[in-house]
């Protein structure tokens, strides 16, 4: 089937291809109770301790407001956590539970497996440039937007 004019867009064959990405992955997510999005918002919590809601919510590209309900939803699967800040109680920090920290080791095994099955028809070579232009091409979108 011709995609037509489609077939010239890099966002186009992306989207194809993150939409495979993301039906395969979505029952493991799905069974913990998770809605997508929060997954992304549990691992960079993981990543990074203590983390703001604010800069959560722009490192995975969500507005204030859903990134807000997206912490609701953990805190209520009692995967993360907020604490206020003392020095400014007005404030958050965010932080993952045991169950997150569960959570995501179950969630990470079902990532890797999806992957490695989508991408095996790539060289480690062919990978690593993949994963270099993709970074370039994002690091660019927010040079442009500063």
């Amino acid at each position: 089937m011709s995609l037509g004019r489609l077939d010239n867009f890099i966002g186009f064959r992306l989207r194809r291809i993150q939409n495979y990405l993301s039906s395969a992955f979505t029952a493991e997510s799905v069974a913990l109770g998770l809605r997508p999005g929060e997954f992304s918002a549990l691992a960079v919590i993981a990543a990074n301790p203590g983390v703001s809601q604010g800069t959560l919510a722009r490192e995975v590209g969500l507005d204030k407001s859903a990134a807000v309900a997206v912490i609701d939803d953990l805190e209520r699967l009692r995967l993360a956590e907020r604490r206020r800040l003392t020095a400014d109680r007005r404030r958050h920090a965010l932080y993952v539970t045991g169950d997150g920290e569960a959570a995501l080791d179950r969630l990470f095994a079902k990532l890797e497996t999806v992957e490695r099955d989508v991408l095996n028809a790539l060289s480690p070579d062919d990978l690593q440039v993949l994963s270099s232009l993709l970074d370039r091409i994002y690091h660019s979108c927010f040079r442009q937007d500063a």
